[in-house]
């Protein structure tokens, strides 16, 4: 009989064993959430040194701006909250190294219970002259400890650890994304600034000059070689500029206050070098496409949502399947608290058991479902960050191409007007212009002066916006 019930204890082993190999957590394997690597880079150069592993200190070589991205990355208020983030996971993940270990608890308890004395225990409580009985109650005195243990046999604490590890490293690769982002905005709106300032300047000088026209438009009235209509335009001209410039200035206050709250500062004045001494060498090298996914920390952090996601899903199919627990209680109990220290005073109590789920109002299987679709969500969530991460590549290069151009034919452009502009006020003044062409030539000459800092400051902006869509910044 005994080799019999050994016979099927073993059998029952090897079942188990059998239903665990077959149901046990699975390995996370990378999705393929794009079909190839199709970037568009076109005529652009690539080279295995990936741009986003140079140092914004090498990046940014204008001094002032070092000290303003130094000043952000410690103080700004996104910064501080990412950085709570990942001190919450870690907490997680601590908790994660602990679910392969018993729960222990300790209990000091006492309890006194009143029985009817006309009823059996009380009668006999009654009459058994015990002096804890005395009113027909009974006091009883315990000091235990609990423990619990559960076998992990499906990997369900395995994959619960790995989900911890998971929503740290995300937490992690999450405020590498916000020092990305954070070190770009700056270096835009200083560079944004700095292009206001020089827009400022420009528009500036354009007042004086036109101020000085209208000087010499009111003395070519008064010798009768135009009318009072050449003089209203230009002073209307001349208001046109003053209006141009108190909308700079308006927008260059605004933007020293955005700067400030990047800062993590109040509202200050921001100060800063000016647009002509900016100069970016580093090499605009993207790295082979899938330098992305190893750099750009947006993406990083989406894996890592997968691998949770995926984990929890682990979990959730464990609990389709029975637990098998271990528990125990030991300690000291006694009717009087004299005798509780006693060793007779001894117990303890061993429990073995397994728990199959079977109703339970459809529970387990919402939960896995739900995990499911969740798992799917992170999936989709991860291939649309690798296809934003090529689009913001692909338009950062395409902007820089564009810049470097524009750069070009706006100063062509610019000293065309300017030339126009000197050669028709020589004509007016020998009356052999219209003022109207005068007019025309300044207006067109502040306009191609201010589109060219503006393309300046895009071809930076653009410089800045590669890093970024690189990954850069972070390391």
């Amino acid at each position: 009989m005994k080799r019999i019930l050994n016979i099927k204890f073993v059998v029952a082993g090897l079942a188990l064993m059998s239903l665990q190999a077959c149901f046990v957590a699975k390995d996370y394997e990378q999705p393929v959430v794009v079909k190839k690597d199709s970037y568009r880079t076109d005529h652009i150069s690539t080279d295995t040194l990936n741009m986003a592993n140079v140092s914004w200190k090498e990046l940014f070589t204008d001094h002032v701006l070092q000290e303003y991205i130094t000043e952000g990355l410690e103080n700004n208020i996104d910064i501080r909250v990412a950085i709570q983030q990942v001190i919450a996971a870690e907490a997680y993940v601590k908790q994660g190294k602990a679910g392969y270990l018993p729960t222990i608890s300790g209990n000091g308890r006492f309890t006194r219970s009143y029985f009817s004395k006309n009823g059996q225990l009380g009668l006999q409580l009654g009459n058994s002259g015990n002096s804890s009985a005395i009113g027909n109650y009974i006091d009883l005195y315990e000091v235990s400890t609990n423990l619990s243990w559960e076998a992990d046999i499906w990997g369900k604490i395995r994959s619960q650890k790995r989900a911890f590890d998971a929503g740290y490293l995300q937490s992690l690769a999450a405020h590498q994304a916000v020092k990305t982002r954070l070190i770009a905005d700056i270096a835009s709106t200083y560079y944004q600034l700095l292009a206001l300032d020089e827009q400022v300047r420009i528009t500036q000088e354009s007042i004086e000059t036109r101020a000085n026209s209208l000087e010499t438009t009111a003395a070519l009235k008064e010798a009768g070689n135009v009318t009072e209509v050449a003089v209203k335009q230009t002073e209307a001209q001349l208001y046109n500029a003053q209006g141009i410039l108190i909308d700079l200035k308006n927008q260059r206050r605004i933007l020293e206050n955005s700067l400030s709250i990047l800062l993590g500062e109040a509202p200050m004045q921001i100060q800063r070098t000016d647009l002509e001494a900016q100069e970016i060498t580093t090499e605009l090298n993207i790295g082979v496409p899938m330098q992305l996914l190893r750099n750009r920390p947006d993406v990083i952090a989406a894996e890592y949502d997968v691998v949770n996601a995926f984990e929890l899903t682990n979990v959730a199919r464990s609990n389709f399947y029975p637990s098998l627990t271990l528990s125990a209680t030991g300690g000291l109990q006694a009717l009087d608290a004299s005798t509780l220290f006693d060793t007779n005073s001894l117990f303890a109590t061993l429990i073995g058991g397994i728990a199959q789920p079977i109703l339970n109002g459809r529970r387990i299987r919402t939960e896995f479902e739900v995990s499911g679709a969740q798992q799917e969500q992170a999936r989709l969530n991860f291939r649309r960050a690798i296809i934003t991460a090529s689009k913001e590549v692909s338009d950062a290069l395409y902007s820089y191409e564009a810049a470097s151009e524009k750069i070009e034919v706006k100063q062509k452009e610019f000293e065309a007007y300017s030339l126009a502009t000197n050669y028709s006020e020589e004509l007016l003044n020998n009356g052999l212009a219209n003022y109207l062409e005068v007019l025309t030539a300044q207006q067109n000459a502040l306009n191609s002066r201010l589109d060219l800092t503006n393309a300046r400051y895009n071809q930076l902006k653009s410089i800045v916006d590669l890093y970024e869509a690189l990954g850069g910044g972070w390391k």
